[in-house]
């Protein structure tokens, strides 16, 4: 079966009304914004709108896919090995890590879906439903699982999972603090040079919680 993940990418018209769905829902809220701005962004007909997706619930639908497919990729990208032992794992967290932050901090297209989606969370959105259980959901226990593999603790218990919460929610501060980091960095942007130092600074802290939890 063909995950989500692996789905090729909209294009024409169907991206371009996805692309205008993140921006606007995002900063405008989906109750606040029109068919008519959404076909107006993306360069076509209000009738699109229901041509591709039977109207504004379900382009609201296509937008959640979409940050799952994107965000979810970054996770799949990174090869399994046959070789299950601890190092190994923890190669891999590494790995899902600094992709994690080259897609959140280093690209240019994460910033519109975070706001998309912390719009979506505020509201109690059907949207939310749709990322946790496809993307979410299964990607942290990939996670849990990897953290068990390494620390040599259960997997599902309280304290990987709260581990593994932290970990991603440091990645996503960065993105939603941007403005507040770069000003106390003295930074200009958060381009790659910044993003690089980033991923160190998070690598490192990985390294030190999974030592913890190894001498616990």
């Amino acid at each position: 079966m063909q995950t989500d993940y692996a789905q090729s990418s909209p294009q024409g018209t169907r991206l371009a009304l996805i692309e205008a769905g993140i921006l606007l829902f995002g900063r405008q809220s989906f109750a606040a914004t029109s068919t008519r701005q959404l076909a107006a962004l993306a360069h076509t007909n209000i009738g699109s709108i229901a041509y591709h997706f039977g109207g504004k619930d379900g382009l609201r639908q296509a937008c959640a896919e979409e940050f799952v497919r994107r965000l979810g990729a970054v996770v799949a990208s990174v090869p399994e090995v046959d070789d299950q032992s601890p190092e190994s794992a923890r190669q891999r967290l590494r790995a899902i890590l600094r992709g994690m932050v080259a897609f959140m901090i280093g690209g240019q297209q994460a910033e519109g879906m975070v706001t998309f989606m912390l719009r979506e969370l505020a509201e109690g959105s059907p949207a939310v439903d749709i990322v946790y259980q496809r993307m979410i959901e299964p990607t942290h226990r990939k996670l849990c699982i990897l953290w068990g593999t390494t620390t040599g603790a259960d997997p599902e218990g309280e304290s990987v999972r709260l581990q593994v919460f932290s970990l991603v929610g440091q990645v996503m501060y960065f993105r939603i603090g941007a403005t507040i980091v770069t000003r106390r960095m003295g930074w200009s942007e958060m381009g790659q040079a910044e993003a690089a130092s980033i991923t160190e600074t998070l690598l490192g802290n990985l390294d030190a919680m999974l030592g913890n939890q190894r001498d616990t």
